[in-house]
């Protein structure tokens, strides 16, 4: 990596940390600080919704299954586009209206405050595994590129994530997203076509693939497991806490709808794209074994980008998989201040709790920092996230989402389900194999994951139905919706216009930098140069907007 490549890097970094660090003073209260106001522009919140999710994995779990499978991992992420139409049109709106801050919140008034203390000590354990987890490609995205331990990656980077995130809140977490998905845009666009000049075109690309490279399905990612994760897609995109929060934070119902599709929409695109440079050094290198198809995707650019791009892209990545770090940060702050705290100390004033809820994420942070440091000893970062997935996908998001929509679900019925569907599933896991000799392979081990919750709660609920049971806790609970419904809504602070203003001259600014490198690249430059005019475009319009 060169020296202008580096200076690109910590531009970057600054250019997302100001970004970032300039709504230190938007947190006046738990409203603002953990949902942006309650009334998030759509569109911030649906790329927001995506960058937080795509990101966990697309580099380095999608990117390393692109190069060892192929296609495969173009049609596990269609399953996230098929999730996001049906959040889109059924879930997301219903989430909208239960006017709760947070899923602690609509699972204390549906169904109980003993239910929602449960919910959120599994939560609690469960995101900072899932952080961590996040956390690790970061790390090892700098790895390759940079030949920085991972160790040493791992805790700089865990520490500049927390600092930002508790400073700024959610609109911190939506600033950044939406900034770096332009620049990822803008960055992948370049590496296509060039990674396929390298190779010689796309005629010698598809004729010297391994065979059945483009096959839909292999025996390790089969339809039976593209089913069973497609459910758990739907489950954890509709049902994770800190995504509801981009259902929550929008201002009408049918915001929340665009926010699924848009969501659904990108992913019916990105895979597309962003799959192309694994797959395609998979042509030229294929000699890369074990874990090193982490690194995969990082090395087709380090093969390919023009002097300063490799920088961009680079920084783009870290800060684009770090959006999964500081959204779960900040919905896990937000669960343990707004959903524990303030119940214990309820005269807490909001200045005090916005204070308390900073050193929440901090401390948080700093368990995901130990917990990505764990990663590489429990199988690397593929396992981890399919394990996670199978293990609590189902079990932890659907019962309370199901909860959403059914009017004779209880409280004792929904944490039963999950707590049962838990237990089942850590036994096949980590006692089956030397118990029973029983181990089950990737598609089942998702199956069952998947099944046992929709099995249990189905039987409960048709038990519920022909036993004619009691609807009272849904009636209390309607009343309660109604009487936030009817509460007055808060005058529109200037944040939404703010927070535009920002995301244009981020965008313009790296628009700026890439028309800059275009001048000082020896290749691709009029490619490169023309990306830049357009982002400097589209950044100077959005600012334009925000005057009107």
């Amino acid at each position: 990596m060169s020296n202008i490549d580096i200076v690109v890097i910590l531009v970057f970094t600054l250019l997302v940390f100001i970004c970032g660090m300039s709504f230190s003073k938007a947190g006046k209260n738990m409203k603002s600080y953990f949902a942006a106001g309650g009334a998030l522009p759509w569109w911030m919140s649906g790329l927001s919704l995506f960058m937080s999710f795509f990101s966990a994995g697309t580099f380095v779990v999608w990117g390393s299954i692109a190069y060892s499978s192929g296609w495969v991992a173009v049609t596990i992420q269609w399953t996230m586009c098929i999730a996001g139409v049906i959040i889109g049109f059924f879930i997301a709106p219903k989430w909208q209206k239960t006017k709760a801050l947070t899923a602690a919140e609509f699972i204390t008034d549906r169904l109980g405050k003993s239910t929602q203390k449960a919910y959120t000590y599994i939560f609690l354990v469960i995101s900072i595994f899932t952080t961590g987890a996040f956390l690790y490609p970061v790390a090892k995205i700098v790895e390759v590129s940079t030949g920085i331990p991972i160790t040493t990656s791992i805790i700089v980077l865990g520490v500049l994530i927390l600092v930002y995130t508790a400073v700024g809140g959610l609109w911190a977490v939506i600033v950044t997203d939406v900034l770096q998905f332009i620049v990822l845009t803008a960055a992948v666009l370049i590496v296509v076509p060039l990674s396929f000049d390298k190779i010689g075109g796309l005629d010698n690309f598809i004729s010297q693939a391994p065979e059945q490279f483009f096959e839909f399905t292999n025996s390790e990612y089969s339809w039976v497991f593209m089913i069973a994760f497609g459910l758990y897609n739907l489950f954890f995109i509709a049902g994770n806490w800190a995504y509801v929060q981009r259902y929550t934070s929008v201002a009408t119902p049918k915001d929340a709808k665009k926010v699924g599709w848009l969501f659904g929409a990108l992913y019916t695109i990105s895979p597309l794209i962003w799959m192309l440079p694994p797959m395609i050094y998979r042509v030229l290198n294929p000699e890369l074994g074990e874990l090193a198809d982490e690194g995969a995707y990082l090395l087709m650019c380090k093969e390919v980008l023009p002097v300063g791009m490799l920088g961009l892209m680079l920084g783009g990545m870290v800060f684009a998989t770090s959006s999964s770090v500081n959204t779960t940060l900040n919905i896990s702050a937000g669960v343990l201040i707004n959903d524990i705290y303030k119940g214990l100390f309820p005269e807490t004033s909001d200045k005090k709790l916005v204070k308390t809820a900073r050193i929440a994420t901090i401390l948080l942070g700093v368990l995901t920092i130990i917990i990505a440091l764990l990663v590489p000893l429990l199988g690397g970062i593929v396992e981890v996230v399919m394990s996670l997935a199978a293990l609590t996908g189902g079990a932890m998001f659907l019962p309370p989402l199901w909860a959403l929509f059914s009017k004779l679900q209880t409280g004792k019925t929904v944490l039963s389900v999950t707590v049962i569907s838990l237990g089942i599933n850590a036994f096949f896991k980590f006692f089956a194999p030397d118990l029973i000799d029983l181990t089950l392979g990737r598609a089942m081990e998702m199956g069952v994951g998947m099944g046992i919750p929709i099995v249990l709660l189905l039987g409960i609920e048709l038990y519920l139905k022909y036993s004619n049971s009691s609807t009272s806790a849904y009636d209390v609970y309607e009343t309660k919706r109604q009487l936030k419904v009817a509460e007055p809504q808060e005058a529109e602070d200037g944040s939404n216009n703010k927070g535009t203003r920002v995301i244009g001259i981020g965008v313009a600014l790296t628009g700026l930098l890439i028309l800059i490198l275009s001048v000082i690249g020896e290749s691709a430059q009029l490619l490169v140069g023309g990306m830049g005019v357009s982002v400097l475009v589209l950044g100077l319009y959005i600012i334009r907007k925000t005057k009107k």
